[in-house]
C-alpha cells in the first residue's frame, strides 16, 4: 500500500524526465538484437519495428493478430523490401500512460526506424516528445484525438480516421435531424475532452450547441455513471452523443436502460467506439441488442475489395493463432487499420531504398548533457534519416484493406468516410454513409468521388431509422420541459396604458389581454403540455421597460417574455422572438383643422404635367385634322388668318363635342373618331377627380411628417417605456431633451391640446397599433402626418437557442391560417370610433400623365398611320402630275446639271409639291383625268404614223 501511495504522489517533473531519458531495460520481442547495418549496400539485412499498444482490449485483441499476419506477408512477398527482412518489437502499454511512456522508450532502444501506434491518444500526446527527440516516425493506427496535430508534433502521423471529421459527421446529423442541442457524455482524458470540444466548434457552425458536457472519469464505476446521467437527465436536451472507450463504453447504455433513459423521445448517439466493440463480438447478444436498440452510431467506413474479404475469411485462424481464446470474434476495423499501417511502413522503407537511402543512427547530443545523472542514455538513438522516410511515407499513394492511403498537406488521410449505422433487435443495420464530399448518402461515398463535392441540404439522403422506443415514423423532438418540476417562467409586462393587451387580472392565469389570448392559443396547438405560470414585470405606476424586460430572459430569470413586445435588432441580439403575430411601426400623430376651400380648386385634379400635355394634343390633333381635311373641306380654306383660328377653334371645341366644322375625308374622321374617345375619357376622370376633391373633408397639420418634426426645435412625445425614445436618440439623433414621456391615454390627448406654446408637444411618436386606439378614443381629434418610417411587428421574446420558440412560431402561423388571430383582434381591439389614421392628400386624388400614357399611346400609333397614308396619296399625285414631254436628252441634261444645280431642283419639285398639297382634291383629279386622256391621244397617234 506504501508503494502505491509513493507512486501516486510523484511530481509531474519527475515523469517528464522519465519521458525525456529512462534507463532502458532489456526486454524480449521480435527481432532484439538482429538489425545489422550493411555498409555495402543501401538495403540491411534487417529493419526494425516498434509497435506499442494495449493486449487486452478490443483495440489490442484485433490488432496483434493483424500486425502479425501483416508482418508474414510483407516478408513472403519478394517484391517489397527483397532481401530485407521487417521485424516488429511489440510492447504492452496497459492503457498507462506512464508505463505506456517506458515501453516507447525500450522500444527505441532497438533503433526501430517507426514506431506503430499508440492506440490511446493520451499515450499519444507523451511519446509524440519522444519521436519527435529520436526523429522515429510514429504511426497510430487509433489514437483519434484531433489535437495531435502534425504541427505540435511533426513525427506523428495518423493512419486512421481523424476524430475532427467524425465529430463534423455528428454536428450534420444533428443538423439534418434539426436539433438546436446536444448533451455531450465523454470519458474525460484526452481523446474525450479534445473529441468533444471539435464537436462543440462543429455544432457552431450548424446554428446548435451542447448544452451540457457530462463529463466521468475513466474507470468509472456504475454508481458514478448513474448519478451522472440522473443530472442530465433533468436537462432540456433529450439529444445525446456519447464518446467514450470502447472497453466501458456499454456501462453507460446500461445505466441509461435502467434509469429508463431508452424510452421513446430519447436520443443516443454514439461515435465509432460503439461499432468497435460490437464489431468485436460474435455472436451478438440479444440482451445487448436490446439494451441499445435504436441507438446510432458511426464505424470508419472501408469499401469493399476481394482483398478486404480475404483478409475476413482468414482472421478466425490469425485469431486462433496469436491468442488464448475468449468469447470475442476480436475483429474489428482497427485490424485493417493495423495491417495496412505495417504495409504501409514496408512499402516507404522499399521506396526509400529504392532511391538510395541508408540507415544510420548516432547519438543525441541533448542527452549527452545529462551525463552527469545516474540515468543512462546509451541505449537511446537518433535516427539520422528520419526526416526524409517521414517525408516518403506522407507521399505514399496505394489501396490497402482499408482504402485509398493517401495524405492531405496536414498528414490526414483523404477522402475521410463514415458508416451511419442503427441499432436495432436484430444488430446493426446501415442507414447510409457519411463522407467530407458529399454529406449523408445511401450509396458508398467512392460513387461520388469523381464528381464536384456537394454537401447541399436539399442532397442529404438516409433511410428510415429506428429511434429509441421503437419509435420509427417521426423523429424525435429532441428535447423536453426540464424534469424539475418547474413550470415555464413567462414574464408579462404590468401595463398602466392600453391594458387591452397584457394587464393584471383576477382570473386563474392572474392576466388577460389580445397577446396573452394569443399567446395561450399558440400553446393549446403545441403537441406537447407546456406547464407555465405568468409573472407580472412592473410596479403597476408606470408602464415597464421593455429592454429590461428583455434582458430578464436573457438573464435566464424569465424563460419567455409575453406582451406588445417589439422586434428590434438590438433585442434580437439576446433573445429569440418567434414570427410576428402583429404588424406594427412608427408614425407621428399630430393636432389638424379643416383645410379652407381654393378658388383655384378646378386646377387640382390634373397635375401641371398633365394639363400642358393635354393641351399640347388638343392643339397636335387641330394641325392634323386640317392636313387631312384642307384639300377636301371648304370649310378648312381661305386665308391664313381664318385658317388659324378656324385650326384652334375646332382644336378646342373637340373638348366638349361642339365643333362646328365637319370632316368630309375618311382619314379625317377616322382620326377625329379616335380623338373623340380620348376627349370622353379625359373628360370622365376629370369630373370623378374633381369630385373627390371637392367632397373630401381636407384637413392640414403644420407638421408635415418625421422629416418637418426633425428639423424642428419643438418637444415630441413618446409613450413610456417603448423602444421609441431610443430609436429618436440614436436612429434619428434627435436631443433626448426634446423627448417627453407620456403615460398614458390622458396625457397624450392633454399634451395634443395643450401644444408646444402651452406645456404640452408638437407631436407624437408611437407604434400604430396604439395610434388607432387614440384616435378612436379622442373621437378622430388628432390625425397621423407623413409616411410609417418604420416596419417591425410583435413577437415572443424566448431565451436564445430556445427550440420552444420554433414550435411557438410554427403555431402562430396556424393560428393566422386559420383566421382565429382575426377573431383574437376582433374580440380585443374593436373600437367605438373608426378613424382614417392618414390625412387626406388631394395629391392623391391628382391624375398625371403616367395614368393616361397608354391611351395617348393609341392615339399616337393613329395620327402616323393617317399622316403616313396621306403623304404618300400626295407624293404619288405628285409623280403623276410631272410633265413627261421631255426627251432623254433633256432628261440626261437634267442629271448632269443636277450636280451645280441641285438646290434649285429641289426647291422646284419642293414648290410642285406644296402646290399639290394646296389644291383642291377636285382639281386634282380632273388634272389626272386630263393628263390620262392626253397621253391616250399621244399614243394612238404614233400607232397610225408609220
Amino acid at each position: 500500500m506504501g508503494f502505491v501511495v509513493m507512486i501516486s504522489g510523484v511530481s509531474m517533473g519527475l515523469m517528464l524526465l522519465c519521458v525525456s531519458g529512462f534507463w532502458v531495460l532489456p526486454t524480449e520481442g521480435a527481432g532484439r538484437g538482429s538489425f545489422l547495418r550493411n555498409s555495402s549496400s543501401s538495403r540491411p539485412s534487417s529493419v526494425n519495428v516498434g509497435a506499442l499498444f494495449t493486449y487486452d482490449s478490443f483495440i489490442g485483441r484485433a490488432a496483434k493478430p493483424a500486425f502479425m499476419a501483416a508482418i508474414e506477408d510483407v516478408n513472403a512477398d519478394q517484391n517489397i523490401l527483397r532481401a530485407t527482412n521487417l521485424n516488429i518489437v511489440f510492447h504492452d502499454s496497459n492503457c498507462s500512460g506512464f508505463v505506456g511512456t517506458m515501453g516507447a522508450l525500450q522500444v527505441m532502444e532497438n533503433k526501430v526506424v517507426a514506431a506503430i501506434g499508440p492506440q490511446s491518444s493520451g499515450i499519444g500526446h507523451l511519446i509524440s516528445h519522444v519521436a519527435n527527440e529520436l526523429h522515429v516516425p510514429l504511426l497510430s493506427f487509433a489514437a483519434t484525438d484531433p489535437t495531435l496535430s502534425s504541427l505540435q508534433y511533426p513525427y506523428f502521423l495518423r493512419t486512421t480516421q481523424n476524430d475532427y471529421f467524425q465529430m463534423n459527421a455528428v454536428a450534420d446529423f444533428v443538423s439534418y435531424c434539426r436539433w438546436r442541442e446536444v448533451v455531450a457524455v465523454f470519458v474525460d482524458d484526452e481523446y474525450g475532452r479534445n473529441g468533444i470540444s471539435v464537436l462543440g466548434d462543429a455544432l457552431a457552425k450548424k446554428r446548435a450547441k451542447i448544452s451540457y458536457k457530462a463529463a466521468f472519469r475513466p474507470g468509472a464505476d456504475n454508481s458514478s455513471i448513474s448519478d451522472l446521467l440522473v443530472s442530465v437527465n433533468l436537462m432540456e436536451s433529450r439529444v445525446f452523443v456519447v464518446h467514450v472507450n470502447p472497453d466501458s463504453g456499454l456501462n453507460v447504455f446500461s445505466v441509461a436502460k435502467s434509469l429508463g433513459m431508452m424510452e421513446s423521445g430519447y436520443v443516443w448517439i454514439a461515435t465509432d467506439w460503439l461499432l468497435t466493440a460490437l464489431d468485436s463480438v460474435e455472436p451478438l447478444d440479444p440482451k445487448t441488442m436490446d439494451l441499445l436498440q435504436g441507438v446510432v452510431a458511426f464505424r470508419h467506413y472501408t469499401p469493399e475489395s476481394n482483398e478486404k474479404r480475404r483478409f475476413k475469411a482468414r482472421w478466425k485462424h490469425l485469431r486462433t493463432k496469436e491468442s488464448s481464446g475468449g468469447d470475442d470474434d476480436g475483429f474489428n476495423s482497427y485490424a485493417m487499420y493495423a495491417y495496412d499501417t505495417v504495409w504501409l511502413v514496408a512499402r516507404a522503407l522499399d521506396v526509400f531504398f529504392t532511391q538510395g537511402n541508408t540507415v544510420t543512427f548516432s547519438s543525441d547530443p541533448n542527452l549527452n548533457q545529462t551525463n552527469g545523472t545516474n540515468i543512462k542514455f546509451s541505449a537511446l538513438s537518433v535516427f539520422n534519416e528520419g526526416e526524409r522516410f517521414l517525408q516518403v511515407i506522407h507521399e505514399m499513394n496505394y489501396t490497402g484493406l482499408t482504402g485509398k492511403i493517401q495524405f492531405d498537406p496536414e498528414k490526414n488521410r483523404i477522402n475521410p468516410a463514415y458508416d451511419v449505422v442503427n441499432i436495432n433487435s436484430r444488430g446493426p443495420h446501415r442507414v447510409g454513409y457519411w463522407s467530407n464530399h458529399t454529406g449523408f448518402s445511401v450509396e458508398s461515398p467512392e460513387t461520388f468521388y469523381s464528381k464536384p463535392p456537394n454537401t447541399s441540404a436539399e442532397h442529404q439522403r438516409l433511410n428510415d431509422i429506428i429511434w429509441p422506443g421503437g419509435v420509427t415514423k417521426k423523429t424525435p423532438r429532441g428535447w423536453v420541459f426540464p424534469d424539475n418540476g418547474e413550470p415555464l417562467k413567462i414574464g408579462v409586462p404590468n401595463r398602466v396604458s392600453y391594458q387591452n393587451y397584457a394587464s393584471k387580472d383576477d382570473n386563474q392565469l392572474g392576466v388577460k389581454g389580445y397577446c396573452i389570448d394569443i399567446f395561450e392559443a399558440a400553446v393549446q396547438l403545441l403537441p406537447y403540455p407546456v406547464p407555465r405560470t405568468y409573472i407580472l414585470y412592473g410596479d403597476g405606476k408606470r408602464n415597464p421597460s421593455y429592454d429590461n424586460l428583455v434582458n430578464e430572459v436573457a438573464a435566464n430569470n424569465f424563460d419567455v417574455a409575453v406582451g406588445d413586445i417589439t422586434i428590434v435588432t438590438n433585442r434580437t441580439k439576446f433573445v429569440d422572438f418567434t414570427q410576428p403575430f402583429m404588424e406594427s411601426g412608427l408614425v407621428v400623430v399630430a393636432p389638424v383643422k379643416g383645410a379652407k376651400s381654393s378658388p383655384w380648386s378646378f386646377l387640382k385634379p390634373f397635375t401641371v404635367e398633365m394639363w400642358a400635355v393635354t393641351g399640347l394634343l388638343f392643339l397636335f390633333v387641330g394641325a392634323i385634322i386640317w392636313i387631312l381635311e384642307h384639300r377636301f373641306n371648304e370649310e378648312f380654306r381661305g386665308p391664313p388668318r381664318r385658317q388659324i383660328i378656324t385650326v384652334f377653334w375646332f382644336s378646342f371645341s373637340t373638348m366638349f363635342f361642339s365643333q362646328r366644322e365637319n370632316t368630309v375625308s375618311t382619314l379625317g374622321r377616322f382620326v377625329l373618331l379616335i380623338w373623340l374617345f380620348v376627349v370622353l375619357i379625359i373628360n370622365s376622370s376629370y369630373t370623378a377627380s374633381l369630385t373627390s376633391i371637392l367632397t373630401v373633408q381636407q384637413l392640414t397639420s403644420r407638421i408635415e411628417g418625421m422629416d418637418s418634426l426633425i428639423i424642428s426645435n419643438e418637444p415630441i412625445g413618446v409613450q413610456d417605456g417603448t423602444f421609441a425614445y431610443k430609436y429618436l436618440v440614436n436612429e434619428l439623433n434627435i436631443a433626448p431633451s426634446r423627448i417627453i414621456p407620456l403615460k398614458n391615454e390622458e396625457e397624450y390627448l392633454s399634451a395634443l391640446q395643450l401644444g408646444p406654446r402651452g406645456g404640452g408637444v408638437a407631436a407624437i411618436v408611437d407604434e400604430l397599433p396604439y395610434i388607432k386606439a387614440l384616435l378612436s378614443n379622442s373621437n378622430c381629434q388628432f390625425r397621423t402626418v407623413g409616411q410609417e418610417f418604420t416596419r417591425t411587428g410583435w413577437g415572443f421574446a424566448f431565451q436564445r437557442d430556445s427550440p420552444l420558440a420554433v414550435d411557438m412560431s410554427t403555431a402562430i402561423l396556424q393560428l393566422s391560417e386559420e383566421g382565429k388571430l382575426e377573431k383574437i383582434r376582433k374580440k380585443w381591439l374593436t373600437y367605438s370610433h373608426e378613424c382614417s389614421v392618414q390625412i387626406a392628400d388631394t395629391e392623391n386624388y391628382q391624375l398625371s400623365v403616367q395614368s393616361f400614357w397608354g391611351l395617348f399611346l393609341i392615339c399616337g400609333i393613329v395620327w402616323f398611320i393617317a399622316l403616313t397614308l396621306f403623304c404618300w396619296k400626295v407624293f404619288w399625285q405628285c409623280q403623276r402630275l410631272r410633265p413627261e414631254e421631255e426627251s432623254d436628252e433633256v432628261r440626261a441634261s437634267e442629271v448632269a446639271s443636277s450636280s451645280r444645280s441641285g438646290r434649285s431642283l429641289r426647291a422646284g419639285s419642293f414648290k410642285d409639291l406644296i402646290k399639290v398639297v394646296d389644291q383642291r382634291e377636285v382639281e386634282i383629279k380632273e388634272m389626272l383625268k386630263h393628263k390620262s386622256s392626253k397621253k391616250l391621244k399621244a399614243s394612238q397617234s404614233s400607232a397610225e404614223t408609220p
